[in-house]
């Protein structure tokens, strides 16, 4: 199954979960060889990626965005091997708020028809970031 965006109930349980606080949210970003307009432009995806990156950049800043880690995709080790990802990368917001102030803006908008054509699949999760432990499953795992 292919995902570019997220449903009217995925929002909606976004909005409904605004506990106070940062969030980070995991983008893996698969792209197209060709971006699929529907004006018919004709460009790579990774251009129409980067000029959605280049116009939705200043709005992302303006909510408080910054992009906390990103990582090159090297091998799939568990998980499906024809699953690449070109972009892999996490943008912290400084609480759930700014995400969806972000995807309001009306400048927003215009660089996402970018993004949409360029996107072969991808994958958002929203996490609640929290301090780094000694082992994998953190200093305060409970063992219930």
């Amino acid at each position: 199954m292919v995902y570019l965006g997220f449903g009217k109930e995925d929002y909606e349980a976004f909005k409904a979960n605004d506990r106070a606080g940062s969030i980070h949210m995991l983008n893996l970003v698969k792209l197209r060889e060709r971006a699929e307009y529907e004006d018919g432009t004709d460009t790579s995806g990774q251009e129409a990626y980067a000029t959605y990156g280049r116009l939705s950049g200043p709005v992302f800043e303006r909510v408080g965005g910054r992009i906390v880690w990103r990582g090159a995709m090297e091998q799939m080790v568990i998980g499906p091997k024809d699953l690449q990802w070109n972009l892999c990368f996490i943008a912290e917001y400084p609480q759930p708020g700014a995400f969806l102030e972000m995807l309001k803006d009306p400048e927003y908008r215009v660089a996402m028809v970018h993004r949409q054509a360029a996107v072969a699949d991808s994958r958002l999760i929203r996490m609640d970031p929290i301090e780094g432990g000694t082992g994998f499953g953190g200093d305060d795992a409970k063992g219930d």
